[in-house]
Order: structure tokens, then C-alpha cells, then sequence
């Protein structure tokens, strides 16, 4: 006890970074693509001040620029040309997210580690992450899962080195294990969207990927916010089902969720640093509310300390370059 035991001996110089008990690394980031059929030059999204949709010709520039930070791997959302009831753009050879896994492998080979979100919303002129019945406004789980395993084979022939179902369906890394396995693809892991809340935070992402739904919202899919016990059910059913990653997310207002997935599993554990966190943190730090570079250290040591493996992030490229 005091005076015997001064905790502030600790906290001086270099002292201070000896017992350092969380490190941030490079090694542990993610950085999200959006990769956009229908536009011909770079358009930065306007609540995400930043972050850009990339055109087909300019993807491989821009995943070399991410591996040249140090930055290990990178996620991919397409934006098609075309929509529909039945997201038949997702899962063609020749699709947006299909052809960008190509350029970027034709250019950068195994010095990225390529990764493809699995899902529908941004192929479907609903906005909703599976099949809908649209008289009854019901989205359909089963029939979903027939889809998500071709959208996941068609990435896997592709090239890409993970796929991440992010849908929220009922037994989806079952029918995509089942799907890539019998395709001759049983070496290429699930990285799982385990645990994904009805968050608002994800409202800025609606509109870079051209998501938003016309009816209803994914409360009837995605978990409420209030749930923590059922967040460990889902990821016990993903993992009992073939997953080899567990995503949390959104990260910061369930940084619990992330401690307790960790401690209960002891599995590689990847969290989802949303969009809304990133644009909270612009627009504080554009207005002179708090230090930008701090805000984006602090937010992304407390995932890591909660116990995240990986950060899938926006701000990757940027705290790429503080840690330098």
C-alpha cells in the first residue's frame, strides 16, 4: 500500500513503454475496400470523409498502396451495375467483387491477404441481405443459403484467400463450408460475421456500398444490442458449423462482446471498426473536438486490449503511417 507502493514509478519515459501490456500493430489491420461498377474515377463518400469508391481500372492501385503501408490485408464490398429482387450480380465469374480479387492477385500475388465479404445486400434492389418475399416483406433464411455458397465458391475460383459472411442467416458458414468444400476449395477459411448487431452505426456504410433497404429494417436478422449471452450462442452455432475467424461487430459499443468471445473461445477473433465510429471520430476531430491521431490510437488499442486478433478498420491506412 501506499507510500510502500507507488504506481507512478512505472509511468515515466521509457519505463512506461517497457510494461506496456497492449501493443498496436500494422500486422493486426484490415482495410475495406469499395469497390464501384459505375463510376470511372475515384468519389470520396461523403460521410466518410477520406474514404473513397474505387473503379474496377483503379482497385490494384489501390490495394498496393494499402500493402506498401505494411497493411496485411484488405476487404472487399462490391457496388454492381445492376440490381435486383435475386442479387444475380453477386456471384457471376465476370462481377465486380470477382473481377477486383483477380486484378488485385494479377498484381500483388500473396503479398495481400484478400478478403470478400459474403453477402446480398449491396446486389439486391431491396437492399436486404437475402431473398425476400415481397408480399409478405419477409426475408427468406433458406433459400438464402443456396446463394451465399455460390457467392462464396465464385470468390474462392476468383482468387480471394478468405471469404466473411456477413448476413446473418441461419446456419450461412455451414452451407458456404459445404459449398467450398465440394467445389474443391476446403483450404480456404470462413472468417464469420458471428455476432452482428442491428446497429446504427453502420448508416454511413449504407450509403458507400448503396445499401440502404426499401422496407422495413435487419432487426429481424441482425441481434439486438441489449444481448450479450446470445452473442456467444451465435458464435458456438458459427463455430460448430466450420468457422475459422469470428468477427464482433460493430467494435467499439461491444467491446465486452469481443472480451467475452475471446475468453470463452480462445479462437482468432477479428473485430469490425464500423463506419460510424470512423465518422464520429472525422467529424469531431474536423470541428477541433479532440486530437484526430489520439482518438484513432485509443479507439483502436481499447478493441485490441478487449481482445481482438484482427481490426477491420477505415482508419487502417491512417494509423499505418502513425505506427511507422
Amino acid at each position: 500500500m501506499f507510500p510502500d507502493v507507488r504506481l507512478r514509478r512505472l509511468r515515466k519515459g521509457k519505463i512506461r513503454n517497457l510494461v506496456r501490456e497492449t501493443t498496436l500493430s500494422v500486422d493486426a489491420l484490415v482495410q475495406p475496400i469499395f469497390v464501384n461498377e459505375n463510376i470511372y474515377s475515384p468519389v470520396e463518400i461523403p460521410s466518410m470523409p477520406g474514404i473513397y469508391n474505387i473503379p474496377l481500372s483503379e482497385v490494384a492501385n489501390e490495394a498496393k498502396e494499402i500493402a506498401n503501408l505494411g497493411i496485411p490485408a484488405v476487404i472487399l464490398f462490391g457496388v454492381p451495375a445492376f440490381k435486383d429482387a435475386k442479387g444475380s450480380s453477386s456471384y457471376g465469374e465476370k462481377d465486380i467483387v470477382q473481377e477486383a480479387v483477380r486484378r488485385i492477385k494479377a498484381e500483388l500475388g500473396d503479398k495481400l491477404v484478400v478478403i470478400t465479404d459474403v453477402c446480398m445486400c449491396e446486389y439486391t434492389n431491396h437492399g436486404h441481405c437475402g431473398i425476400v418475399d415481397l408480399e409478405k416483406k419477409e426475408i427468406l433464411n433458406d433459400p438464402t443459403l443456396e446463394v451465399l455458397g455460390k457467392i462464396a465458391v465464385s470468390h474462392a475460383k476468383a482468387g480471394a484467400d478468405i471469404v466473411a459472411p456477413s448476413c446473418m442467416m441461419d446456419g450461412m458458414v455451414g452451407a458456404i463450408r459445404q459449398a467450398l468444400d465440394l467445389s474443391g476449395f476446403e483450404n480456404i477459411p470462413i472468417m464469420s460475421y458471428a455476432a452482428k448487431y442491428h446497429s446504427c452505426f453502420y448508416g454511413p456504410f449504407r450509403e458507400a456500398a448503396e445499401s440502404g433497404y426499401s422496407f422495413g429494417d435487419r432487426s429481424t436478422y441482425q441481434m439486438d444490442p441489449a444481448n450479450s449471452n446470445e452473442a456467444l450462442r451465435e458464435v458456438t452455432l458459427d463455430v460448430a458449423e466450420g468457422a475459422d475467424i469470428i468477427i464482433v461487430k460493430p467494435a467499439l459499443p461491444y467491446l465486452d462482446i469481443i472480451y467475452r468471445v475471446k475468453t470463452d473461445y480462445g479462437m482468432p477473433t477479428a473485430a469490425y471498426n464500423v463506419s460510424g465510429e470512423y465518422a464520429m471520430i472525422k467529424a469531431a476531430a474536423a470541428n477541433g473536438w479532440l486530437d484526430e491521431k489520439k482518438a484513432i490510437y485509443e479507439s483502436l488499442i481499447s478493441i485490441k486490449r478487449a481482445g481482438a486478433d484482427i481490426i477491420i478498420t477505415y482508419f487502417a491506412k491512417d494509423a499505418a503511417r502513425m505506427l511507422k
